[in-house]
């Protein structure tokens, strides 16, 4: 038996909804057949925007949505992607495949796309292979109403009233596919840069992302600290709101990766290890950030985080295509639950990528779709958005095969929401053992409960075939125990959401 405590007075931070954020990229088929398809396609559409993607989305909230890249960014120049699609110049896409890119999906249908999910919008601009005034102008043409070049552009190009940035990157993994620059040399550009991105509406401010850290590179953070950190008369000011963070789950390691849906005991355990490594990559960089900036008013963007294999046999390698088991919805649940617990920092994550890509919620196929195991997990998981995380511990035992790749049985978070209810969501990383857990709830008293879990077989999926192998079901083998105690086994290799009224 294991026990759960949970203090539902002690609250340690908010939970952003946009650590459940999304991120799209010109790579392989995730914008184009994945989410756009041009409103004269057969496929039910909306302004070329799919229906059934854009309904799948809306129904797990995504808060937030990452674009055009990724190493995409760094290449792309938005006037490519602007004006009447005919006209629009057509390049190679070198990172990706090296495919024809049309530019028929630009600026103004991300903005569309973002309306009609109803999320929050993250641009990625261009400091690789762009400039201040290229950076500069898209902003301009994007976010200023009043009388401009930039603005009269939009206008003609048939968008008179101009869009909300709520996130700008400047420039994306700029110690590699952005410019292989040196922290110091980034920094400056950083601080040059983003001098031009300027908030031209009243009504917000654009959030700062400066590119960070590779996975473990420590001297990267600090370097980018200490250059972009300025000492004022009274505070430190560093020109940032967020600093990133980049780390995939590669079980066999970044030259082998390994199959989606072909592995072993070993590799399974291999794989949660290293997903559970996020929490100490949070922690230690987050750690040199509260030497600069100890009131954590700049947060931690993990804005390309997954799973990362071997593309699916047959399909281009360019293109990244990989299938989604219950492996991967253990993955996402244990990034979820860490994200929430260092959500004093953590403020906003992005899921690489939404649709078609790596460890994509939505796969699909011409006019077919499917939703995958990692979908549900964030439709499970939802319910934390925007809400107060709640002081909570799990009792675990250490399990695995191989002593440095050994892990916690259970992996827990909670959250409690404006009506007061609590939402518990745990995973049961064994594959073989269930657990029996009592959950006491300190000082509250139980009105109700309602459970739902996802579980199957490790190397479980949905195909075209077969579209409903693993999804999430209701679980009512729950019972409240006296006023503040609640009883449950969780099977092995699944995931869970609780919620709890409280009176």
């Amino acid at each position: 038996m294991a026990k759960l405590y949970i203090k539902p007075s002690v609250t340690l931070g908010h939970i952003n909804p946009e650590v459940q954020g999304h991120f799209s990229e010109h790579l392989g088929r995730c914008i184009y057949e994945g989410i756009y398809v041009g409103e004269d396609s057969k496929i039910p559409n909306t302004k070329g925007m799919r229906n059934d993607v854009v309904a799948a989305l809306k129904e797990i909230k995504i808060p937030v949505l990452r674009w055009p890249g990724g190493c995409f960014a760094d290449e792309y120049h938005w006037k490519d992607g602007i004006g009447p699609k005919e006209s629009r110049k057509k390049m190679i896409n070198t990172h990706w495949g090296g495919v024809v890119e049309d530019n028929s999906f630009g600026t103004h249908e991300f903005f569309e796309l973002c309306e009609q999910l109803g999320c929050k919008t993250y641009i990625n601009g261009n400091v690789g292979s762009g400039t201040v005034a290229e950076m500069s102008e898209w902003v301009e043409y994007m976010t200023f109403d009043g009388v401009s070049p930039m603005a009269e552009l939009r206008k003609k190009n048939g968008h008179e009233k101009a869009w909300k940035i709520d996130y700008f990157g400047v420039g994306n993994e700029n110690w590699g596919c952005g410019g292989n620059m040196r922290p110091e040399y980034y920094a400056n550009e950083y601080r040059r840069y983003q001098t031009y991105v300027r908030n031209y509406r009243h009504d917000t401010q654009i959030f700062k992302v400066c590119g960070g850290a590779n996975v473990d590179d420590y001297e990267w953070t600090r370097k980018v600290l200490e250059t972009t950190f300025t000492r004022c008369p009274d505070f430190l000011h560093g020109q940032m709101d967020g600093l990133s963070l980049h780390y995939y789950v590669h079980p066999e390691g970044w030259d082998i990766k390994g199959s989606a849906t072909q592995f072993d005991d070993k590799v399974w355990y291999k794989t949660l290890s290293k997903a559970l490594y996020t929490n100490t990559l949070i922690k230690r960089h987050g750690a040199i950030m509260d030497e600069f900036d100890p009131d954590k008013k700049v947060g931690i963007i993990m804005d390309e985080w997954g799973t990362w294999y071997t593309c699916e046999p047959g399909t281009n390698p360019g293109f990244l295509y990989q299938q989604n088991t219950m492996r991967d919805a253990l993955v996402a649940g244990i990034h979820l639950n860490i994200f929430n617990k260092n959500c004093d920092r953590v403020k906003m994550a992005n899921l690489a990528q939404m649709v078609n890509v790596l460890q994509a919620v939505i796969l699909t196929e011409g006019d077919k779709m499917i939703l995958t195991p990692t979908y549900h997990v964030f439709n499970m998981y939802k319910d934390h958005q925007d809400n107060e995380l709640v002081d909570s511990s799990i009792e675990t035992k250490t399990i695995g095969l191989e002593e440095e790749y050994m892990v916690p049985n259970l992996n827990e978070s909670v959250s409690k929401d404006k009506e007061g209810n609590l939402h518990i969501t745990i995973n049961n990383l064994s594959l073989e053992d269930s657990e029996f857990i009592e959950g006491v709830l300190v000082d509250v008293k139980i009105q109700s409960v309602e459970a739902e879990i996802l579980t199957q077989k490790m190397d479980a999926y949905n195909d075209f075939e077969h579209p409903d192998v693993v999804k999430k079901q209701e679980f009512n083998d729950i019972k409240i125990n006296g006023d503040n105690r609640i009883e449950f086994t969780i099977p092995p290799c699944s995931v869970m959401h609780i919620k709890v009224v409280t009176e």
